[in-house]
Parts: structure tokens; C-alpha cells; sequence
């Protein structure tokens, strides 16, 4: 059997329901903060945990935010090297270790959660 790889997480809806939450004005629900990081963070650390080396992100309009903070920052890198700290480059590159492949790929209308998931196939 071949063994399990791959987490899809499908965050391209507008998160209604959490709209009490006060999360329309403060951006996408995945980034709202809990204790000290966004949401879709946690449910990364989980699939990293587990061994999962590619995490899929199937997005929508105005999903920015998510890409950007698990896409590689090189020019973040390289000014925080110049600037000798070295220390807040580990705690970035912690978000996503090295050797895991983040895929982002958008869901290009609002199809429901079984679309999305389909989105992620081969």
C-alpha cells in the first residue's frame, strides 16, 4: 500500500458561519487567531506531525493571506540575514519546515466543500 502523503485543506469558502466571530471584517476565518497563531496552523502542525509532506490548499477569491504565509519568503530570509537575525528565520522556516511542498490551487467558484475537495485530485 502506498503510504498517505498529502493533507488537502479546503479554506476557499467565506466562513459564514464564524461571521458572529467578528471574522468578515478581520480577513480570511483559516487566519483568525487562536492563542497565539491562525487557525489553518494548528490543522498544519497536525498533518506535519503525522508525517504528511504535501499540503494542498485549495483557495478562493481573497484567500491571499493563507498563501502568503506558507509560501517561501526568500527576500524576508535574506533581509533578516543581513540584519543577523538569524533566530526569526528559524521560527518562519518553523511554519513550514523544508521538504514540505505547499500547493495552493483556487477554486474558481463557490461550489461547495466536496468541488473543492475534488479540486485536489489528480
Amino acid at each position: 500500500m502506498k503510504p498517505i502523503t498529502k493533507a488537502v485543506f479546503p479554506i476557499a469558502d467565506r466562513g459564514c458561519r464564524a461571521l458572529s466571530a467578528g471574522t468578515a471584517a478581520a480577513g480570511p476565518w483559516e487566519m483568525m487567531p487562536v492563542v497565539d497563531k491562525p487557525l489553518i496552523q494548528y490543522a498544519v502542525e497536525e498533518a506535519l506531525a503525522a508525517g504528511l509532506t504535501e499540503m494542498i490548499f485549495i483557495t478562493g477569491r481573497g484567500k491571499a493571506a493563507s498563501r502568503n504565509r506558507f509560501d517561501a519568503a526568500h527576500e524576508l530570509d535574506a533581509a533578516l540575514e543581513l540584519r543577523g537575525k538569524t533566530e526569526l528565520i528559524e521560527v518562519i522556516h518553523d511554519i513550514l519546515p523544508r521538504g514540505v511542498n505547499p500547493v495552493f490551487l483556487r477554486q474558481g467558484e463557490d461550489r461547495g466543500l466536496g468541488n473543492a475537495i475534488l479540486c485536489a485530485g489528480p
